[in-house]
């Protein structure tokens, strides 16, 4: 074999080893990006669930005021006191500490309750930031008290 011929061939192979590990560390990367984001769902959504069962506890501890329809509130609507300005009722106060509560620890947390006799539905509803064009989830539980 001609030296001449085998020149630079060797700097040719290093160099698509480098390409090829190169890409392998991309798709490495690009595959622990999604599953940051799957994990961050995941825990918006697990807080979700959380507060829901508990606006359902709070219903349940105060099982007459509940009945009587007084936990009833639409999602978006106003709350009917606000605890830091005015005295509010015990039933008020639950709202107002879970509306708090779900403004804090989802992104635009916002819930509501509807009654059907002594059925409820708990909605609660956030936004996904980190998905570009996606619409406001939801998370609704049902209970009987």
């Amino acid at each position: 074999m001609d030296r001449q011929a085998q020149r630079g061939v060797s700097l040719i192979e290093v160099l698509v080893s480098v390409l090829v590990f190169s890409v392998g560390l991309l798709g490495l990367a690009a595959m622990q990006l999604n599953s940051l984001k799957a994990n961050q769902t995941a825990t918006v959504r697990s807080h979700a669930t959380f507060l829901a069962y508990e606006m359902g506890d709070r219903m349940r501890a105060a099982r007459g005021d509940a009945l009587a329809g007084f936990y009833v509130i639409a999602v978006g609507a106003e709350l009917p006191c606000n605890p830091a300005a005015e005295a509010c009722l015990p039933f008020q106060r639950d709202l107002a500490e879970w509306r708090a509560n779900l403004a804090q620890q989802l992104p635009n947390g916002d819930g509501g309750v509807v009654q059907n006799g002594d059925q409820f539905t708990v909605i609660v509803q956030w936004s996904e930031e980190r998905v570009q064009g996606s619409a406001a989830q939801r998370f609704s539980f049902v209970t009987r008290i």
